[in-house]
């Protein structure tokens, strides 16, 4: 899950503008849900495919750190 982290913070020093990054991290978080997504291909996703909202437990388990934290970072970057 970290690796999400320094991936974005790596590509915030890269770009240099850690806003835009943090707005196409929405836009794709936003997209539609894929059909044909499985547990064992999620954690090939930019943002969980396999996310079901208000479910914290399952935060636990996830291969992916939640959106909103991933965002927060970034926007902490600026």
């Amino acid at each position: 899950r970290k690796r999400e982290f320094l991936a974005d913070a790596s590509g915030a020093l890269l770009t240099r503008y850690p806003e835009g990054l943090a707005r196409a991290l929405e836009k794709i978080a936003a997209g539609p849900a894929l059909a044909r997504t499985s547990t064992a291909t999620a954690h090939l996703y930019i943002a969980n495919p396999l996310a079901v909202q208000g479910k914290s437990f399952m935060n636990l388990f996830s291969t992916h750190p939640p959106i909103e934290e991933r965002l927060k970072a970034l926007r902490a970057m600026a």
